[in-house]
């Protein structure tokens, strides 16, 4: 149908907008200088701003011109995400800390002295005055974070209106044969959007946030550096633009459509007859259905609203399917939005790969399970009990490869002073006082400031001036830092005591560790995708027809305010305790996390997800018992019918009426 094909470039290009947000949020983490809990707030607006609009949409929606409020609805996600690449143009140039003067100059061969420049340094330790941090915060624009959380909201309100209109506008005006097809179609055109989002993602965090504007060859930082910053803002640029160019179709659809397949005479003026004609129907249709509707009033609604809710709660298994979704979204949730961070510090791989990985081998698996649930409902002709099954069993599937996933780790990086002694001995206790050393005690270097280098001995230190390092030679990504008296500590005399630029990669057996950890995260993916549309019908077949449209409503209310809103933000705020480099903002202050402990990133992030996985598995346990004493009460009281009408055919000569009665009772009470 006409709608059904401008429909999936519209789902297809909302959801390729909202996977590009969960892929830019290190970038836009790094590049604002703000923790992890912060972004989890900024992540989150998306779903407020949903929330906000989501019951007059799906009330009013419906009343009103639905393809003309999807434009709109595009239109506002078009102005959120322009809204949201605004702060880059007022901010200025990106400026990462450092703690060397990294300058280009002709004369490649002039020396830096990192120890000896370093005795001011030590001034950067002490707290500047209340007036100057303030000055300086409203010159570098601290806040303008709030733009980007603005711009969510209103991506959140504009997305709203799309996906429920658009179905029914196309199920009114569709072959009732056709409806599943094409919602499969659109559902599964939605899934191209997050793999073209995370590649858009990865492509993007590989190139400079200043690009075009700052010469490449001054910067002395690579895309694998944790202060490095995409251009994350060029993202939303064309996000922005692809919504707005979506919107324009739909301007331009009628209010309503002929009914597909109504007959058509191949003539202009005939088929302008009919199109009159169905025109001239809808307004009596409306008008007998305005006053079929008429007594009903809105007090009389408000009244019907408590009680029907009340009977909604009271069935014990739709309020147990969504306390199940409600545990099992938190996880989720949180899962996809800091795995692209969780790679990057427990696995060494840059955000751009991490992002890169996640859009082309999990989210295709996760399509394949969706369609591969269906089939396996479809193909095996299950009911209740036999989809509830198979939801069970790719969740316990999933839950077992969480488990394993949380072992499946590498060592720490060997960070002097933070993960290891400058002796190269790991330490449990990390502070700035650990940082300094015999080897550095002269230089009176600065503790704050991230600026790794590598020795050739595979330890990584904070800075050259905290490496002891003496001289310098080379620019940009290729200056070398000579003469280090740290290194010269863990290596025999003659040996190079030289450091490069950038943190030192991750050793051997990491590569190792990581393809098993995707292996087990693809495969867990796929399964865990399996049991989605068995656990959907699980809870349509559990809701009385009459309150079905108020039980998905609240459904969606309830998953997206307690399922969608916290998650990232507690995630965050949880993960960044176990931070043990913070960065120094330009005013001075904390900035973003420059380094994580890895194993306790490790076991609180993976162990929070299986905690939830795990007693969201514990509650699919007690609904499958209750769903299973239900259908035996059911076959009980159907062979109890059975027998009754098999008595009422022998005595009387009512047998047919009996028959047809009690048959539509036994289909109604066998819907559970």
């Amino acid at each position: 149908s006409l709608t059904e094909q401008k429909l999936h470039p519209t789902v297809c290009f909302v959801s390729f907008c909202g996977s590009y947000v969960k892929s830019s949020v290190t970038q836009i983490e790094r590049r604002f200088d703000i923790p992890s809990s912060l972004i989890g707030v900024i992540d989150g607006s998306f779903e407020i701003g949903n929330l906000l609009v989501i019951a007059f949409v799906s009330y009013f929606g419906a009343k009103f011109h639905r393809p003309r409020l999807i434009a709109v609805g595009c239109l506002i996600m078009a102005v959120g995400s322009f809204l949201m690449a605004l702060p880059h143009f007022f901010q200025g140039p990106y400026k990462y800390e450092t703690s060397v003067s990294h300058s280009k100059n002709v004369n490649s061969t002039e020396s830096i002295l990192p120890c000896m420049t370093n005795h001011s340094m030590a001034a950067a330790d002490e707290t500047i005055d209340l007036k100057t941090q303030t000055d300086c915060e409203k010159t570098a624009g601290s806040y303008m974070w709030f733009y980007v959380l603005v711009g969510n909201l209103l991506r959140g309100i504009g997305e709203t209106p799309i996906m429920p209109l658009g179905v029914s506008y196309v199920d009114d005006f569709s072959r009732e044969e056709n409806t599943p097809f094409y919602l499969a179609c659109i559902h599964t055109v939605g899934i191209l959007g997050p793999m073209f989002g995370y590649m858009l993602g990865s492509f993007l965090a590989k190139i400079y946030v200043d690009i075009g504007s700052v010469d490449l060859d001054t910067l002395t930082i690579t895309y694998k550096d944790s202060r490095w910053v995409g251009a994350w803002w060029l993202g939303f640029i064309v996000t922005g633009a692809v919504v707005l160019l979506s919107s324009i179709p739909f301007w331009f659809l009628p209010k309503s459509l002929p009914k597909q397949g109504q007959e058509q005479s191949e003539s202009k003026n005939t088929q302008l007859a009919t199109v009159q004609e169905q025109e001239n129907f809808l307004p009596e249709e409306n008008q007998e259905h305005e006053e079929k509707e008429k007594p009903v009033t809105f007090q009389e609604l408000a009244k019907d609203f408590i009680p029907s809710l009340r009977r909604l709660f009271n069935n014990s298994i739709y309020s147990m399917m969504i306390l199940t979704y409600l545990v099992a979204v938190n996880g989720f949730i949180g899962l996809i939005t800091f795995k692209p961070k969780y790679m990057e510090q427990i696995y060494g791989h840059s955000a751009s790969k991490s992002i890169f990985l996640i859009g082309i081998l999990n989210l295709p698996a996760v399509a394949l399970g969706i369609i591969t649930g269906g089939f396996v409902l479809k193909r095996f002709k299950l009911g209740v009990v036999g989809a509830a099954r198979v939801s069970i069993a790719s969740s316990f599937g999933s839950l077992c490869l969480l488990c394993i996933q949380i072992f499946v780790r590498c060592e720490n990086a060997e960070v002097a002073g933070l993960t290891v002694s400058y002796q190269g001995v790991p330490q449990v206790s990390y502070n700035q006082q650990t940082l300094l050393s015999q080897c550095n005690m002269g230089c009176s270097c600065s503790t704050k400031h991230w600026d790794p280098v590598c020795s050739y001995n595979g330890l990584t230190y904070t800075s050259p001036c905290l490496a002891g390092c003496q001289t310098s030679t080379g620019t940009g990504k290729e200056m070398v830092f000579h003469n280090c008296t740290c290194v010269g500590e863990m290596m025999t005399p003659g040996m190079n005591m030289s450091v490069e630029l950038g943190q030192c990669p991750r050793k051997g057996d990491c590569d190792y560790m990581f393809k098993i950890y995707m292996t087990l995260s693809v495969v867990g993916s796929f399964i865990s995708a399996c049991g989605g549309t068995p656990g959907y019908i699980v809870l349509l077949r559990s809701i009385q027809q009459d309150l079905k449209s108020l039980a998905l409503g609240m459904q969606t209310l309830i998953v997206r305010t307690l399922g969608g809103i916290p998650p990232p933000i507690y995630f965050g705020a949880l993960i960044d305790r176990t931070c043990l480099k913070w960065g120094t903002k330009l005013c001075g202050g904390r900035g973003a996390c420059r380094i994580y402990d890895s194993d306790s990133f490790r076991i609180t992030f993976m162990g929070l997800i299986t905690g939830l996985y795990f007693l969201s598995n514990m509650l699919w346990g007690v609904l499958y018992l209750k769903l299973v004493k239900k259908q035996k009460k059911i076959e009980l009281r159907n062979q109890a019918k059975e027998n009754a009408l098999e008595g009422n055919g022998v005595s009387n000569g009512h047998a047919s009426i009996s028959i047809a009665k009690n048959k539509d009772d036994t289909d109604k009470e066998s819907t559970i």
